[in-house]
């Protein structure tokens, strides 16, 4: 029962080890020894981290494991029989790798699992293309192939020897890499035509807000959701917050939809009315805004402010403004009454002065003033 949970384990590392950025595809194999009650071999391939296909020993055959493959059968009608003999071929190589491991660490029996993880990865938006061809060996890195380079990296001492081997087997290699950057992606594309109204569907997530103590950190939850493509970070009055943020891994559930979560930190006790909020982003425009409840963690009440007192004392000021502006063009027009009852005695050649042009000279506005304000 023990060594059983310890393979679910290491067939879900394929599945979860890195963050899901671009579309993908993987087939994990899984040799075995010694393991009661498992196949000795299966293999699992898996689009976008959603389990699309299944071999094993005992059945020796490959199946779907989703609806969709129906249609890509009917178009395709070896696609099956080809997978199935690639398969048992993979079965027949693992078997003897595993052979060749156990002599390098000076096995002879006992429970182990030898695993292989072959991958690629394509940005549907740059055409970018990344590839992945890696073994591991009872849970641990053991080898894995430098793509520019096209040599091995051998992750523990018993893997040089056979770092060495496969080195010097250049066609191999060349073919591993023609594989991983061109046919594994034109596969991946062909799966997500025949996939695109399970796999390419956008759904928006539910999003939750956490916090086990007023001290603990306030996680932002967002689960299924899908496709990969998705931001999730916390804000702090409109501001995409930067520190004490720490940012989840977006992985899968077990329906194929997907989940993520981002760690709110507030090493400083937050001031009155700051907003904070997780915002959740699906491909750069579906946009989800959650609020932190002022109820959920320490953030201060924030009160309303009383503007009752500031707006009377402006409307007093407006009111006081308004009766000294109309006194002063009272006093002004009863002045030019006066001054227009001379204007014939001035000499029109003559320039105005600021008091003929204006009505009113700096001189008088002190006086006007005074006289209004009478």
């Amino acid at each position: 029962m023990m060594m059983t949970m310890r393979l679910v384990i290491l067939v879900l590392w394929g599945i979860h080890g890195a963050t899901v950025v671009f579309h993908s595809l993987k087939f994990i194999r899984t040799a075995s020894s010694g393991v009661k009650n498992v196949p000795e071999f299966m293999e699992v391939g898996l689009v976008d981290d959603v389990v699309f296909s299944h071999y094993d020993s005992n059945s020796r055959r490959v199946k779907p494991k989703q609806d969709w493959m129906t249609q890509l059968t009917d178009d395709d009608l070896e696609y099956f029989e080809i997978e199935t003999w690639r398969c048992r071929n993979g079965q027949w190589t693992s078997r003897n790798l595993m052979r060749v491991v156990q002599e390098r660490f000076n096995q002879t029996g006992g429970v182990h699992i030898l695993q292989v993880m072959s991958s690629c990865e394509w940005d549907d938006e740059t055409g970018e293309v990344r590839g992945h061809h890696e073994y591991t060996y009872d849970g641990e890195d053991f080898l894995s192939l430098d793509l520019k380079t096209l040599t091995w990296i051998a992750r523990t001492p018993q893997a040089v020897d056979t770092k060495h081997q496969w080195d010097n087997n250049e066609g191999y290699n060349r073919y591993l890499r023609f594989y991983l950057t061109t046919q594994c992606p034109q596969r991946l594309k062909k799966l997500l035509h025949y996939g695109s109204s399970s796999l390419l569907r956008p759904e928006l997530p539910s999003v939750s807000l956490l916090q086990k103590t007023p001290s603990s950190p306030i996680v932002c939850h967002a689960t299924w959701f899908y496709p990969p493509k998705a931001k999730l970070f916390w804000t702090k009055d409109g501001e995409e917050l930067r520190k004490d943020v720490d940012i989840g891994e977006v992985l899968p559930n077990p329906d194929g939809t997907l989940h993520k979560m981002a760690e709110l930190k507030l090493s400083d006790p937050p001031e009155a009315c700051e907003k904070f909020s997780c915002v959740f982003q699906l491909e750069g425009k579906n946009v989800l805004l959650t609020n932190l409840d002022e109820d959920l963690s320490i953030l201060p009440k924030c009160e309303p402010k009383d503007w009752t007192v500031p707006i009377v004392v402006s409307v007093a000021a407006v009111v006081r403004l308004v009766t000294v502006a109309a006194a002063i063009i009272g006093v002004i027009k009863r002045r030019r009454a006066v001054t227009n009852s001379s204007k014939e005695d001035l000499n029109p050649l003559d320039p105005p002065t600021e008091a003929s042009a204006h009505g009113i000279g700096p001189s008088e506005l002190v006086d006007l003033l005074e006289e209004a304000n009478a």
